[in-house]
């Protein structure tokens, strides 16, 4: 059975409904031989994904690299890309290195949220991947998930720069859809106030454990045919590993009261015979707004069970029992 297909906003983009998150196989640098990233990606184009997310910030640089050298073998009409810019990638004297990433690229990141910085972000992206262009190009990380107390500064920024040079690359044909991708909802409300983005990428905040999302941001993606896709539907972990040592949330220790949920779910989940990660990959999905999703893969094993899960049969009973227990909303 072949993967379904949602088409990005109104333009032609189409993405398959589970998606490739590259992050991983950039951030874990050599812990991956690029024999072995080569395999994982064949193995996900064999199963038929067809859209691939990556980032000049996942493993500085490493990740657009080893996708490119893995992509530009396939017909380039038959899947979709998207990439990010407001980090460019400079000499290690001249930025900062990304505490997560365990790569050994010889560079590291400045924050640039300018116009000028978007297409150069954008060229450099294309130089590592090694293609003539990508989908969806987003704006990455300009909330206060990311940023803190800068982040006004920061969104003012890319609203004088980024923002407005996105709408002209998209203008221009370079990108086909434009939009954010960030770790909250409430600035992908205001881009839509402000701006006119295709689509989010929404990273760890609207899954089976949390759908403040349904509150402003999703019903308006609804009105202004804005299409979401979900990253992190796992909450990084914790809605997907069974030991407590191994459960994190936002790639951190999980807090108990949420640890505590997520059992709860996972209780209602063995009721009906489901794994909780079928539901957890499945639950963004229901929402019309929502056109893929797409888990981080850094393995074989892990290409093979979210293909599994995606095409897993839930019934429509787990669904019910879980918003009348209070622990998921329904729309």
């Amino acid at each position: 059975m072949g993967l379904a297909t949602r088409t990005i906003g109104t333009t032609t983009v189409e993405v398959t409904e589970l998606g490739f998150g590259g992050a991983p196989i950039g951030a874990v640098g050599e812990r991956l031989s690029d024999d072995q990233v080569d395999e994982i990606v064949q193995s996900a184009w064999d199963k038929g994904i067809r859209y691939f997310d990556t980032a000049p910030l996942y493993g500085h640089g490493l990740s657009e690299k080893r996708l490119g050298r893995n992509l530009i073998r396939f017909p380039r009409d038959q899947f979709a890309m998207s990439t990010k810019v407001g980090r460019l990638l400079v000499p290690r004297e001249r930025g900062e290195r990304f505490a997560g990433m365990r790569d050994n690229e010889p560079v590291a990141i400045q924050y640039d949220y300018s116009a000028d910085a978007v297409r150069k972000s954008i060229e450099s992206s294309l130089e590592r991947l090694g293609l003539d262009r990508v989908d969806i190009l987003l704006c990455h990380d300009i909330d206060k998930w990311t940023h803190g107390e800068e982040q006004p500064g920061i969104y003012k920024a890319a609203a004088e720069g980024a923002l407005p040079a996105l709408h002209r690359l998209r203008e221009e044909g370079t990108v086909r859809a434009i939009g954010l991708g960030v770790n909250e909802s409430a600035v992908c409300t205001r881009v839509m106030r402000e701006f006119d983005p295709d689509c989010f990428l929404l990273a760890g905040r609207f899954t089976l454990l949390e759908q403040e999302p349904l509150d402003e941001m999703l019903p308006l993606c609804l009105n202004k045919n804005v299409s979401v896709i979900i990253g992190g539907p796992y909450n990084s972990g914790l809605l997907a590993n069974a030991d407590r040592r191994r459960a994190t949330y936002d790639y951190k220790p999980a807090p108990d009261d949420l640890w505590e949920k997520a059992q709860r779910i996972r209780e209602v989940c063995m009721s009906h015979e489901i794994d909780m990660r079928v539901a957890a990959l499945q639950y963004p999905l229901r929402h019309r707004a929502v056109a893929s999703v797409i888990p981080g893969m850094w393995s074989l094993n892990e290409v093979e069970m979210n293909l599994k899960f995606i095409q897993s049969d839930i019934p429509d009973s787990l669904w019910s029992d879980l918003a009348q227990a209070g622990l998921s909303r329904s729309w």
